[in-house]
């Protein structure tokens, strides 16, 4: 019996199932695919978040200067029709009093637009820094009536003269805080006198 014995092979089972080794190293790539994609929807976001900020931006510049552009056509067809007390740029920066003085002989002002409100409030000097625009929570409109909810967005105008009587260069900044960097959005146009 003893040579039976020695020919028989004891089997051992092998080991079946993961080391820790091998379930380490699964855990940590499902681990990094997990964050690969929180990571790409983050990085989306982000991108969506600029990107809507650079529209609004857009679209207050354009409001601003359009205002700009109706006071001086509608100061152009008061002259017309006969009002002689109307300059090209009433109401805008005709004379070192008005809000958006473009400096012609002393420094130029900034200025704040605002399109819902009625003259004279509407064109205002603003000292220092201009203020943030607040937006009507029922409209959507911006401006500047404080009861209105605080936006990060704050719009500036500045006037330059380019050619006494005939151009003035308009300067439309808009700037907003996005994490922790101040963007800017400016829009330069000229302006010219139509009663020339």
């Amino acid at each position: 019996m003893s040579k039976y014995i020695k020919n028989l092979k004891i089997k051992r089972p092998r080991n079946v199932g993961f080391t820790i080794v091998e379930t380490l190293v699964a855990i940590s790539i499902l681990t990094l695919s997990i964050l690969a994609g929180f990571t790409a929807v983050q990085n989306s976001l982000r991108s969506s978040i600029s990107a809507k900020d650079q529209i609004v931006a857009f679209y207050l510049t354009q409001e601003a200067m359009e205002y700009i552009k109706n006071i001086r056509d509608q100061n152009a067809l008061n002259f017309l029709n006969g009002d002689t007390s109307y300059t090209w740029l009433t109401g805008l920066s005709e004379s070192s009093t008005a809000p958006c003085w473009h400096g012609g002989g002393g420094p130029a002002k900034s200025c704040i637009i605002d399109v819902t409100a009625s003259p004279p409030n509407d064109i205002v000097n603003c000292t220092g820094t201009c203020p943030q625009l607040r937006r009507d929570p029922v409209t959507g409109l911006m401006g500047y009536n404080s009861g209105w909810t605080l936006t990060n967005f704050s719009r500036y105008v500045q006037f330059q003269n380019v050619v006494d009587g005939e151009e003035v260069r308009v300067i439309i900044t808009i700037s907003w805080i996005q994490g922790a960097t101040t963007k800017t959005f400016q829009v330069t146009e000229s302006l010219f006198n139509r009663l020339q």
